[in-house]
């Protein structure tokens, strides 16, 4: 009997977990469909950027931005635009963005001479390029096709002047018909162009992130290269502060209202008030920069590679004390008084006073029934623990000089990457999710009144 009704409670904790598991891809397509949207109504992306960039720089008397160029041509505008796929529709990039709809991995572009020639450079697969010479037939593109062009799905099409300035018209904001028709005529649009794409899915269900905008490195490779740092301090931090919070918790409960208790009640209080950035800016003001016991920045030294084991060891740990005790020192405080306040509430219950009447001693109902119970909330704050440890803290990370996973996703809000900030997100919302799965299944381990049903 006992055999089976753990069979049943195995059998319907798999149930669980299949379902909770089934719903990850849903709450994730929910939460990258929002910050996608909004990431992209929000005014300020990277045109614009590129755009006040180019004023601030003719402003200063410097030159624009890209190496030897004076301005930002609309041809600079649109490949920016293609690479973020901000002149599709909402969904249709979001979707490219998923990896389910094909977007376009390379254009070639030329404008078509008096002659009605124009000129293109491709890449061939074996990554030679390879010149191909297109005619003009009306608003069709005549041309001889090489055999790899069918085989790479290369696809050709021909923009008017009209369609030119329809894009150009949009960007701006003109809706005027005869503003609209006056940019047909200019420069910039006046000429027939014929356009190559390479059009392939390229997207989240491919494994690929994009490439940053203001890096041009993948997004994939740049998170990977910060999230050891912030798992290094992330994961030591949850360590350290389970390890001192939790038996400090439990003897202030045991001591309650002892010498002890009120003076590590004012310590953590006073932890608990300062924030995390303004006591590292303290310290390295104080022990950083008067006395000089600690570095200034960064996580090890120059020439850090150079040093021997035992001397990158010593170096990696002066780094990181200053900043270890900035992230641990408001959850020492929050966790040592939940861990109290829940273990006094449980050693004040009723079967408390029940197993100590029936002879049980006082420490063996403490620790076999009252810590037990009063875990329980303890084991509830995984997830957000799981969050903090790859999150970090983007003051804290700012304030030290660190390069953190924290510091990334603060640099792409700034910067309207919307590539990396997609991508960010992506691996937050994932073990956010991870976290509070596991917090169920740690609660439901710890706690047998916990029901799947």
């Amino acid at each position: 009997m006992v055999e089976q009704k753990r069979y049943n409670r195995a059998q319907i904790m798999r149930s669980y977990l299949l379902r909770r598991l089934l719903m990850i891809p849903i709450t994730l397509l929910g939460i990258t469909f929002l910050v996608f949207c909004l990431s992209r109504m929000v005014p300020g992306g990277p045109v614009e950027r590129m755009l006040q960039e180019q004023a601030i720089g003719a402003l200063s008397g410097d030159k624009a931005i890209g190496s030897g160029s004076e301005s930002i041509s609309n041809d600079d505008i649109e490949r920016l635009e293609e690479l973020f796929n901000l002149h599709e529709p909402l969904g249709k990039a979001y979707l490219q963005w998923l990896g389910v709809l094909p977007r376009a991995v390379e254009i070639a572009k030329a404008e078509f001479d008096d002659n009605g020639t124009a000129r293109l450079t491709l890449t061939a697969p074996d990554g030679h390029a390879e010149l191909l010479e297109v005619q003009r037939d009306g608003e069709n593109a005549v041309f001889l096709p090489r055999a790899w062009m069918q085989e790479e799905r290369w696809r050709l099409r021909i923009e008017s002047p009209e369609a030119r300035a329809h894009r150009v018209a949009k960007r701006r904001g003109i809706r005027d018909p005869k503003q609209e028709a006056a940019l047909a005529h200019s420069p910039a649009c006046r000429r027939w162009r014929v356009v190559a794409e390479r059009r392939a899915l390229d997207g989240l269900l491919e494994g690929s992130l994009g490439r940053s905008y203001k890096y041009n490195q993948p997004v994939s490779h740049m998170m990977l290269e910060r999230l050891p740092v912030s798992l290094y301090f992330g994961l030591l931090g949850a360590i350290l502060t389970y390890a001192v919070s939790v038996p400090l918790g439990v003897i202030k409960a045991l001591y309650h209202r002892s010498w002890f208790d009120s003076i590590t009640s004012v310590m953590l209080f006073v932890g608990y008030a300062v924030p995390g950035f303004a006591l590292g800016a303290v310290l390295l003001v104080y022990l950083g920069a008067g006395l000089e016991w600690f570095p200034l920045y960064g996580l090890v030294s120059p020439g850090f590679e150079s040093m021997s084991r035992q001397e990158q060891l010593r170096d990696l740990a002066w780094h990181t004390v200053l900043p270890l005790c900035c992230y641990v020192i408001s959850s020492f405080a929050m966790m040592t008084m939940m861990m109290k306040n829940n273990l006094l509430e449980e050693m004040s219950a009723d079967y408390m006073r029940t197993a100590i009447a029936k002879g049980v001693s006082f420490r063996r109902a403490v620790w076999r029934h009252a810590f037990r119970n009063s875990f329980i909330p303890i084991a509830s704050t995984l997830g957000s623990v799981i969050c903090a440890v790859v999150g970090g803290s983007i003051l804290i990370e700012r304030v030290f000089d660190i390069q953190g996973f924290g510091m990334l996703s603060y640099q792409a809000l700034l910067d309207k990457d919307y590539s990396l900030i997609m991508g960010t997100l992506l691996l937050s919302s994932v073990l956010i999710i991870v976290g509070n799965l596991l917090s169920d299944m740690l609660v439901a381990f710890i706690d047998p009144r916990v029901k799947f049903e």
